[in-house]
Parts: structure tokens; sequence; C-alpha cells
């Protein structure tokens, strides 16, 4: 049976592959899901938007979901909105913002000292809304859902899918069910990959190694895994090789403006 041509596909491009401390000349967590026309960007965090910039433009997103908020995942939100309020426009919609719940307050107090001008509030350049990670969202061709993962504040892996097609992507996480869970049988399982294969995490646990993510992605069926969220420290020959360990399926590691039609 052939594939659908690539336009009638999920395709997933990296904007951000680092963890909280980027690697140089890298953006922390952010991932753009396109097919069909519509645009959803999963994460924000610290540079992810000057690399959007090379795959779509400013206004391009139709959405915006931010897993949890830790500022690695969403602090390009800022430079976002200015390039909103004052860059060139393709169009005069919002996009969605969709924060985790009870994130809306907390972005409201990030912004608070810079939270208006003479063109209004600081935030007025999203249509600002709270998922409900019980649910389902539908945006454009493209529909998302949760799974609550296993970190230190409440954050949620997401799964985007389009006609029969899927990828996954854990959030922070450590090793988790539930995010095993929402992964099963996804053509793309981006998985993070924070520790080292000598570290140890402090209970309770936030974070996985190369390793873990590999369990995770063989428990779940995976049919492809993209290490991710990882820093300078960790080379890609590690990565693989303590992934190899324990997953059997194609295996990659994730750097900026990777792309991958599913």
């Amino acid at each position: 049976m052939s594939e659908p041509p690539a336009e009638d596909r999920l395709r997933l491009t990296v904007a951000g592959s680092s963890n909280a401390v980027a690697r140089p000349g890298r953006a922390c967590s952010s991932y753009f899901v396109e097919a069909a026309g519509t645009k959803v960007v999963l994460d924000l965090g610290s540079g992810a938007v000057g690399n959007l910039r090379r795959h779509t433009s400013m206004d391009g997103p139709d959405a915006i979901i931010i897993s949890h908020m830790h500022p690695d995942h969403f602090l390009d939100l800022v430079p976002l909105r200015y390039g909103l309020r004052y860059g060139a426009r393709t169009t005069n919609r919002r996009p969605v913002l969709y924060l985790p719940p009870d994130g809306e307050a907390l972005l409201r107090r990030v912004v608070d000292p810079f939270a208006t001008d003479d063109n209004g509030h600081f935030l007025d350049v999203y249509e600002l809304r709270e998922y409900d990670p019980e649910g389902t969202l539908t945006v454009g061709d493209i529909t998302v859902r949760f799974a609550l993962s296993k970190h230190y504040i409440p954050a949620f892996a997401m799964r985007a899918e389009y006609n029969g097609s899927s990828v996954t992507y854990s959030a922070d996480t450590a090793p988790e069910q539930r995010v095993v869970d929402l992964a099963k049988d996804t053509g793309l399982f981006i998985c993070e990959a924070t520790l080292r294969p000598h570290q140890r995490d402090a209970e309770p646990r936030g974070h996985s190694t190369a390793r873990e993510a590999g369990e995770m992605a063989q428990h779940a069926d995976a049919r492809r895994l993209l290490l991710s969220h990882y820093g300078s420290e960790a080379s890609r020959d590690e990565l693989e090789s303590e992934a190899r360990s324990t997953y059997q399926g194609d295996l990659l590691v994730a750097d900026d403006h990777m792309s991958i039609t599913l």
C-alpha cells in the first residue's frame, strides 16, 4: 500500500532541541507541526522564535500549545509578541495560545512589568485559552490529545494527529506510563533525554535518560524515536548508544531545523 503524498501527511520541524541550558547556537524546546495548511507550535522556549521564522512567518502559526509553565518552554512568547505587534503581518488574525490549567495567571505575572503600551495590553496579540488535559483540541485539521507527565510541576505530553499519522511529544518527564499510553503506536515519539547516564534525578523525579526514553518508546511500540531536550555535555553517540540499548526501532537525535514527514 503506497503512502499518501507528502502534502497530505503530518510534518514536524524542530525549532528548539536544547534543555533549559541552551546548547551554543541552539534554542530551547519548540516543535512545529503542520498538515494541510494548519500550523501548530508545541512549546516556545528561549531562542525558538528566531528558528521558527526560517520555516513560517511570525503570524503563520494557527495555534501555540504550551506543555507546562517552565521558562524554557514558553519564554519566547515575549519576543513573538513583539513580532506580532510590530512586525510585518500576512493576516490580522490572532494565533490561539493554549496554556495548561492555571497557566494564564502565571503568564500574566511574568509580563506584568511591561504589561501595557500605547497599543494595548501586552498579551492582546494572542487569543488566550487554557486547555482541558482530559479533552481533545482541534486546530484546523490537526487534533491534539494530552497526558499528564511526571515532572516537578504539572506538565502535559501531547499527541498531534492528522489523517492517520501522529507525532507524540513527551514534554518534560521522568519515565511515566501515561506518556507511554499516549504514544502507543505513534509514528514519531519526541522524548526528552535530559539526564546523562550517570546522573540521578532527585525524588520526585522530573526527567529521563536516553536509555529511559528508549524504554518508553519500546513499550509504546513507537515507530520512530527522536531524542531531544539534551545539553551540550551529551554527545550524539552517547545518546544513540544509550537509547539503542532499550529501543529497537528507528532512532534519531534532534537538532534545530531538522524536519521529518510522517
